[in-house]
């Protein structure tokens, strides 16, 4: 009796922990993710954070989320700091990993554009503490002294590195605001295009200054570099002509997948500017597709 006395608050405090950590887990995961560019990465933050989290003193805290959101940025720009480094020998282009996401992140322009390939291509630009700072303050609309406190700096200089990054991005985003039924239109274009093995629709779809980049990480076969122009790209994508590909919300924005002999082999995500295709992202390193390969297949279990 004593024992359950004395065990009694224990676990309630536990139990008021955990609810405070899953009430804000998918917060958290889109802020690390968004630093890091990679699922599995925040994953792993994410069990950092509840380590962490687990040996607070939870009396002491009095909002639950902006600790939560202050361990989880601690923890995402130690580890971003660790993959810039790795990302430094990255045997071609380095894309972001791939997110299978919800119909209805769509429906919310500014989350959908945050997560984005060309979005966080973008925020790749900036230093670690400049991306923390931008996507805390213009995704999550976070006040300064919580920046302040999640960065370890002074409610000044994160005034003055906000102002920097946003100007930075400002000058690199994509040009126009595309919603997803565009991106769905295009994309379908696209699809049948390829399909077909219809190289004039193909062309009318991509514009003429369109890019492609193909990140196989040095495992599998992908071009080293950028290959830009509607006609080079073209002729790249006539290799997989007749090839059929599944639509998917990947990123916030309609997607395509490839896959051979039932597995995911290739993400094509797209950048639409003025109707057209600007930027083909496409992501076969399959260390990056992995996560996106579980999420699909749970999906999937789910439909069924």
């Amino acid at each position: 009796m004593d024992e359950r006395a004395e065990d009694g608050p224990g676990e309630g405090r536990m139990d008021s922990a955990t609810e405070g950590f899953v009430a804000h887990r998918n917060l958290l995961f889109t802020v690390a993710y968004e630093l890091l560019g990679s699922a599995a990465d925040a994953e792993d933050v994410l069990q950092e954070t509840w380590l962490r989290w687990m040996n607070v003193d939870h009396d002491a805290v009095r909002d639950q989320r902006a600790y939560l959101v202050r361990i989880t940025t601690r923890q995402a720009l130690t580890r971003l700091r660790t993959l810039v480094r790795r990302k430094e020998s990255y045997v071609g282009p380095w894309l972001p990993e791939p997110l299978l996401t919800a119909p209805d992140v769509a429906e919310d322009v500014a989350l959908a554009d945050s997560v984005s390939m060309a979005m966080l291509l973008v925020l790749e630009t900036l230093a670690p503490t400049e991306r923390a700072v931008f996507v805390l303050r213009e995704v999550f609309a976070l006040d300064y002294a919580e920046i302040a406190e999640a960065v370890g700096k002074n409610q000044a200089a994160v005034r003055q590195i906000a102002h920097r990054a946003r100007a930075h991005v400002s000058a690199r985003r994509p040009r126009e605001v595309v919603s997803a039924d565009q991106t769905r239109e295009a994309l379908a274009a696209f699809r049948r295009a390829v399909e077909t093995g219809d190289l004039g629709r193909l062309l009318d779809v991509l514009a003429p200054d369109v890019v492609l980049l193909t990140d196989g990480g040095g495992v599998v076969r992908a071009a080293l570099a950028p290959i830009v122009g509607a006609e080079t790209v073209g002729g790249v994508l006539g290799g997989i002509a007749g090839t059929a590909m599944e639509p998917a919300q990947v990123n916030g924005y309609p997607a395509l997948i490839l896959r051979v002999d039932g597995e995911i082999d290739t993400v094509i995500a797209v950048r639409i500017e003025w109707g057209r295709i600007s930027g083909l992202y496409a992501v076969r390193n399959p260390e990056k597709l992995s996560y996106l390969e579980r999420e699909t297949a749970l999906s999937r279990a789910d439909g069924d």
